[in-house]
């Protein structure tokens, strides 16, 4: 009887979960926050005009909640692209209604558009800035089988879990105990060369294959009912917080770019230089 209870619970956990979306809360916050402490003036000026006072890190989370809306139901396959074990990056099957990849794209380029109303400019900023969180979050590349690792059964600590939980927050929160804030004040401190090696390439296909390449070794490493415990969070900790950092930079050098009208691989805005500041 009690391995059948138990065996409910677990599918019950994977069943309620697959509908999860990128990082947690506090990572799309975290990540926003980074963003937040690279802009240019002109690029703060034109967030704080479209966003009517509000911050990137207010709506950094909003997408997660607006696309279960009938309004917003459309963005629902934007959050992630799943490629199958037996595909590549290159040639996975792509979704028609759109992937995180395809979406980051269009949205950014409609952010830069000053043809734009200033309400589709807005909404295209909110979309914005939570993709950029959810491309550097590896599950979001996972496979289409098991939903980006929601129904590849783990367990935390013996309690049943999923994988891809495990990565929008679990982890992270067992890794450091710190507030977005925090985080960004603890894991934002590159320098300028560590910073130029982020921005290297400005292009979203680049970020999810970067993404899609730490989901893999994530699977090859961590087979269905592995016990999570402190060595694996000792372990993965360190990719969390450099796909963090890296979410927010590149997040930054894009609004930065868009509102300077320049927008494109070979023209970003330099990020603003904080690091005289650490």
């Amino acid at each position: 009887m009690k391995k059948y209870k138990r065996s409910i619970l677990i599918a019950a956990l994977a069943a309620t979960s697959v509908m999860a979306y990128g990082w947690g809360q506090k990572g799309h916050d975290t990540v926003a926050c980074i963003a937040e402490n690279h802009l240019t003036p002109e690029a703060k000026s034109m967030i704080d005009s479209l966003l009517d006072g509000r911050s990137i890190i207010y709506w950094s989370n909003w997408l997660d909640n607006a696309s279960h809306t009938p309004e917003y139901a459309y963005t629902k396959t934007w959050h992630y692209r799943n490629i199958d074990a037996d595909e590549t990056y290159w040639n996975a099957r792509r979704n028609p209604k759109g992937d995180v990849v395809t979406a980051l794209n269009e949205q950014i380029l409609l952010l830069g558009d000053t043809t734009k109303s200033k309400d589709e400019r807005a909404l295209a900023l909110k979309i914005v800035v939570h993709l950029a969180g959810d491309i550097h979050q590896p599950m979001h590349l996972g496979h289409l089988s098991d939903l980006g690792g929601n129904k590849w059964v783990v367990k935390h600590f013996n309690s049943p879990r999923n994988l891809h939980s495990e990565w929008d927050s679990a982890i992270l929160e067992n890794g450091h105990k710190w507030s977005y804030s925090e985080w960004q004040q603890q894991i934002d401190r590159a320098t300028p060369e560590q910073q130029s090696e982020i921005l290297n390439s400005m292009l979203p296909e680049d970020w999810g294959l970067e993404s899609y390449k730490i989901a893999k070794e994530i699977y090859e490493t961590t087979p269905q009912n592995t016990n999570i415990e402190y060595n694996y969070i000792a372990k993965w900790t360190p990719v969390i917080e450099k796909q963090l950092l890296r979410g927010g930079l590149r997040l930054a050098a894009i609004l930065n770019a868009a509102f300077s009208g320049s927008y494109s691989d070979s023209s970003i805005v330099p990020i603003a230089d904080t690091t005289a500041k650490k």
